[in-house]
Order: C-alpha cells, then sequence, then structure tokens
C-alpha cells in the first residue's frame, strides 16, 4: 500500500446558514467547536436543511484524494455499528479505499461534523467525535502500518490517554510518517507535545500559517523559516492567498495560488492540498511539483460544496 490514513472517521453533515445563525449559537466564524453533549449537538442539527452527507474527516479526505488520483491507499478510523457507521464505511469503499477496521456496537455513536457554510464561503465547523475519538492502540492494524510507504495522521485526533497510545504504535511501526497539524486550536491545546511530534517523530507535517506560528508562538513568518530550517525535516505550510511553501533544511520552495477561481466553500482544501502534495512525493516527483499538485487539487475543491472532488 503507498499510503495508510489513520483518523477521525467522522460524517460530514453539510449545511449552508446564514452568519446570525454563527453568532446566535456563540460560534466563532471559520473555526471548530467540539460538542461533548450529544443532545446538544442534536438540538443544532435540528434546525438546519442538510445538502449533502459524506464520509470525512480531514486524513480521510485526504485519503480520498489520493485515491483518486490512482494511489493504493487504506484507513483506519473508529466508527459505531449503527446507520451513519454503516454508511461511512461503504462511502470510503465506494471511492476504493481499503478501510481497516471491524466495527462494532460502540456506547457512543459514530462522530458527525456540522459543517456550517456562510455565504462568504467560510466554513465553521461544530464536532461531535462520538466513537472516533475514542481510538485506542488495538484499533491500529500493525501489518498494515508495516505495509505501507508511509502513514498519515491527523492533529485532530490526538488526545492524551488512549488516542496517544495509538498514535504512538502506528508511528514505531510506520516507514514513514506524516501528520496534519489541523487547526490552530488542536495545536494551542496539545503544544508541547505537537512540538515533540514535529522535532523528533515526523517525517513530515503539514500546517497553514496561523497553525504554524502557534506552534512555535512566533511573531512573524520569518522564525516559523528559521524553526523549519533548523528542525531539517519536511515541514509544509499552505499561506493561503500567499500560496504554498516546503522546507527542508535550507531547501525552501515556495509555489503561488491560481488567479480567478470561483470559490464555493473552502472546506478540505488543506486535507486535499495534502493529498495532492503526498501523490507527488510518493511518485517521486520534484518539490516544487508536490506543492504544484496540492495547490491544483486545492484549488479544484474550493470551487465545490464539500471536501470531495466530484
Amino acid at each position: 500500500m503507498n499510503i495508510l490514513g489513520i483518523g477521525n472517521a467522522i460524517v460530514d453533515v453539510i449545511c449552508k446558514v446564514e452568519d446570525k445563525f454563527i453568532s446566535q449559537n456563540d460560534l466563532e466564524k471559520g473555526n471548530m467547536k467540539l460538542i461533548f453533549d450529544e443532545s446538544e449537538f442534536k438540538k443544532l442539527l435540528s434546525n438546519l436543511k442538510i445538502e449533502k452527507t459524506i464520509s470525512g474527516g480531514s486524513v480521510a479526505n485526504s485519503i480520498v484524494g489520493l485515491s483518486q488520483l490512482g494511489n493504493k491507499v487504506g484507513f483506519i478510523g473508529k466508527v459505531s455499528e449503527d446507520d451513519l457507521g454503516e454508511k461511512y464505511e461503504s462511502g470510503l469503499k465506494n471511492e476504493k479505499v481499503d478501510f481497516i477496521y471491524n466495527k462494532k456496537k460502540e456506547s457512543l455513536p459514530t462522530g458527525t461534523c456540522l459543517i456550517l457554510v456562510t455565504p462568504d464561503s467560510e466554513r465553521t465547523m461544530c464536532t461531535f467525535l462520538g466513537t472516533a475519538g475514542k481510538i485506542n492502540e488495538n484499533d491500529i492494524n500493525t501489518n498494515a502500518v508495516k505495509n505501507s510507504e508511509m502513514v498519515f495522521l491527523e492533529g485532530y485526533l490526538w488526545d492524551k490517554g488512549d488516542p496517544k497510545k495509538a498514535f504512538d504504535k502506528a508511528i514505531k511501526s510506520a516507514q514513514k510518517v506524516a501528520m496534519s497539524l489541523s487547526d490552530k486550536f488542536c495545536v494551542d491545546r496539545h503544544k508541547d507535545h505537537f512540538l515533540n511530534l514535529v522535532k523528533d517523530k515526523l517525517d513530515i507535517t503539514f500546517a497553514n500559517e496561523q497553525e504554524a506560528m502557534s506552534l512555535i508562538n512566533a511573531k512573524n513568518f520569518d522564525e516559523v523559516i528559521k524553526f523549519a530550517k533548523q528542525n531539517k525535516k519536511l515541514i509544509v505550510i499552505t499561506r493561503g492567498e500567499k500560496g504554498a511553501v516546503s522546507i527542508y533544511g535550507d531547501n525552501i520552495v515556495e509555489v503561488g495560488v491560481k488567479k480567478n477561481l470561483k470559490i464555493i466553500d473552502l472546506t478540505g482544501a488543506g486535507d486535499l492540498f495534502a493529498a495532492g502534495y503526498l501523490h507527488g512525493y510518493i511518485n517521486s516527483m520534484s518539490e516544487k511539483e508536490c506543492l504544484e499538485k496540492g495547490t491544483d487539487m486545492s484549488s479544484k475543491i474550493i470551487q465545490q460544496i464539500g471536501a470531495r472532488l466530484s
């Protein structure tokens, strides 16, 4: 297998809302809110018209993108044996992704992410992790990890306790490890642990500019460049309208963004960027080509609703 993703198995539920819905529900536009109370989540959902549901989760989105580009890929993520769990598994299998997890009835339901898209195309997420966040080391298939050229992890999944043990088990058996820092919220919450991973455990780190700056408490982007050069591990950073940059020791490569795009929804931009980049990496393309493939994939996805290229 080329790449095995390990991440939150979450069903994306996409809804269009007005700005006032965001403020009325005390949400912060463009960010993610974790909801721990199932009834609170259901109440939020009950006021909305669902546009579509997709087998999502950040790394799962990347893995599907990699599959669409012709790579042999698999995914490990925890779902329950319920209606959404069934939908999740069949959704991935339809995309030719090997779903390496035997589901059973769990005490918590399959995870769900409410993606609220406002008229300006920003997405605000409310995530009820359900059983997805309860992943543990027994859920990690060591053979699948060993037989993959690379394992791709997500910061969203990392948490103290069982998820950390699952991460450690995967990292220990992997040939190469890539990880996305996922969200500034995740970085702020787990800063010391993430910094340790970036310095010592990861071969490739994906981050956006905000996340990278937060990780090292940088005052400006030059400090991020300096840190990455000294770190001597591959760090790939997306910078919105400024394009993307990869830093590996003294080797710094930059690409710009595609112009004149009709942006509809930013969901999955980072996930599909990572898919394009890793496609290039695994197929021995040049650094510039990897970044360009990432940019190409992300510019396609933001011109449609959701995180799946149709």
